[in-house]
């Protein structure tokens, strides 16, 4: 398939050409066009439904020797792809391509995982209050579920959201970010390969705009399941409200990583590294708020700012690459536009510049931002990219207040070698995950994810928890006094 070929949309178990394609272009070179992707609207998104609702009896009664052999062998597939995957994941989404092979690693993962929780689907059986009765207590597909993912993970996500659908016995109808589809048209590629039966998995491509409300009003989609950004999830959680459909959204953080004067400094400053500017930020567990205590405040700086200066910033594909480029130029401009107002705001910033490197790309340097007001946008909303703000605090419990002082409630942190410390914040940190001495980044892939406040509606994702979402609870009495 040559570079002017496009890559259909998949539905029914067929790949589907309509004649429309959209660029998808290499942030770390924008003269590299990866491929041309088809572009859909509601016309595609009805076909996919309409195949989606067809499947949907068969995949829900089949056995989960069948689930399970499905998603183990789209396992087994990406780990078998996985440099050429990586590469891929790279070239699209510019991610270093030390990370987009961790990121890879990670879908394999997660469908081996899920998997194992189609055959693990168990339910309760107890006695009846009522002599002679007992009670089933069992989970069953929710139905057709509408996937809706991001452009930061395009192969983590997608896959911790398809696997767990498939592995409960529903069919999907999914929309990847119209800037980074490669990834999730093979793991459609890989679905098919794997034998999954015609119409269970369907992937439409294109706008937003378009596919999202076709998806959402449809009256055929049972549940929704969303990553990205917080006006876009808001609006969604509003319309399947509205529609009667089940929702789960993921909507972003402004996480804390509090830095105590008792923390192993050298420990601290590479979790707020790893936390703040790995991935080129631009993923929704960010440290983007360092807050550290004042006697150690100076010090810190000085030891990260130090630090930074060793990140190479260049291509994705380069093997000592540490931050690769923002993912688009409209992304960049964001960014700059941030780092700008909190200059006129009157904070310190270091770094922070547009970089023009030998390939043409959406490169900038990583930024700290010293002491921004809390009012400041800098400090209340999400920002993409490799900037984190350093924020001082007189003590622990002006820092904990800190933290918590944010609309979201995603992921936070804290540094310090204060076991009582360390137990207070993870009690009374308002965010759905906690790390002690850890990066504010990074959830194994057997546990549950999600946050609180403005940062999650709905069911927490992955690990066990998933289930809860997927599937529906049915209670039924068998009367044995017949």
């Amino acid at each position: 398939m040559s570079v002017n070929d496009i890559k259909g949309h998949y539905i029914g178990g067929r790949f589907l050409d309509d004649g429309r394609g959209t660029e998808n272009i290499n942030p770390s070179d924008v003269s590299d066009v990866i491929g041309r992707y088809a572009r859909g609207g509601p016309e595609t998104v009805d076909a996919a439904l309409e195949a989606a609702n067809a499947a949907l009896p068969a995949w829900s009664a089949v056995g989960v020797q069948k689930r399970f052999d499905v998603l183990d062998a789209v396992g087994t597939r990406i780990a078998q792809r996985s440099e050429e995957l990586s590469v891929l994941l790279a070239r699209e989404e510019g991610k270093p391509i030390g990370e987009a092979r961790g990121e890879v690693l990670r879908a394999s993962q997660l469908f081996k995982f899920f998997a194992g929780e189609a055959i693990r689907n168990a339910g309760e059986l107890l006695d009846s209050t009522r002599p002679g009765l007992t009670v089933e207590m069992t989970h069953e597909p929710v139905g057709v579920v509408g996937i809706i993912t991001p452009w930061n993970f395009p192969m983590a996500i997608p896959a911790w959201k398809i696997a767990p659908a498939l592995a409960y016995g529903n069919t999907v109808v999914m929309k990847p970010a119209d800037i980074a589809p490669g990834c999730s048209w093979e793991l459609a590629f890989m679905l098919d390969e794997a034998g999954l039966p015609d119409g269970v998995f369907n992937l439409v491509m294109g706008p937003g705009r378009e596919v999202g409300p076709a998806l959402l009003n449809s009256g055929r989609v049972d549940a929704v399941t969303f990553t990205g950004s917080v006006g876009t999830g808001r609006q969604i959680a509003r319309d399947a409200a509205a529609n009667g459909v089940r929702v789960q959204c993921e909507m972003g953080g402004k996480n804390p990583l509090v830095v105590l004067g008792d923390a192993n400094m050298d420990l601290a400053v590479e979790a707020a590294v790893n936390g703040a500017y790995y991935s080129t930020g631009q993923r929704c567990t960010a440290s983007s708020r360092i807050i550290v205590t004042d006697d150690v405040h100076d010090t810190f700086v000085a030891a990260l700012t130090a630090r930074l200066l060793q990140l190479t910033v260049g291509g994705a594909l380069d093997e000592g690459t540490i931050i690769g480029p923002v993912v688009s130029e409209s992304q960049l401009e964001k960014n700059l536009e941030f780092i700008a107002e909190a200059r006129i705001a009157g904070a310190e910033v270091v770094g922070g510049e547009r970089l023009e490197l030998e390939a043409r790309g959406h490169y900038m340097s990583p930024t700290i931002v010293l002491d921004p007001r809390q009012e400041h946008a800098i400090s209340r909303d999400e920002v993409f990219g490799p900037v984190a703000s350093v924020i001082r605090a007189a003590d622990y419990d002006e820092a904990l207040a800190l933290a918590n002082d944010t609309e979201f409630g995603l992921s936070a942190g804290i540094c310090t070698n204060s076991l009582s410390h360390a137990a207070h914040f993870k009690r009374n940190s308002r965010a759905g995950m906690v790390m002690v001495n850890a990066p504010t980044a990074g959830v194994d892939y057997h546990v549950s994810f999600g946050g609180r406040k403005g940062s999650s509606y709905g069911h927490r994702e992955q690990g066990r928890a998933a289930r809860e979402f997927y599937t529906l609870h049915k209670t039924a009495y068998v009367n044995a006094n017949v």
